[in-house]
């Protein structure tokens, strides 16, 4: 049976993977002057960084989800799906958007 602070501990997992993917991919798009190259760092470097805060915050927070497959799956690619999707989807593009001139 898990507790609500394990419920709890794993929706907080995931909503904070999904704003660091979403952040990470929004960085990469302004940053990368080609289209692949955000695309790339998205696919390879955000799901270290959700691994790595997985761990940390896994080991206070996280309830035991039994299978490793889960795991990856609960705190890994859904919220990585959900920033990216987040990022692309609502968020304007790098380009279309105005910056105030200093």
């Amino acid at each position: 049976m898990v507790s609500v602070f394990e419920a709890v501990g794993l929706v907080a997992i995931i909503g904070g993977n999904t704003a660091i993917a979403a952040v990470l991919t929004r960085v990469f798009r302004v940053y990368m002057t080609t289209h692949w190259g955000s695309v790339l760092y998205t696919l390879l470097i955000t799901p270290v960084a959700l691994l790595v805060v997985t761990l940390v915050a896994g080991t206070v927070l996280g309830p035991n989800l039994g299978d490793p497959n889960t795991v990856v799956g609960l705190t890994i690619l859904l919220p990585m799906t959900l920033g990216v999707a987040f990022d692309y989807f609502w968020m304007p593009a790098p380009d279309e958007v105005e910056l105030p001139t200093t």
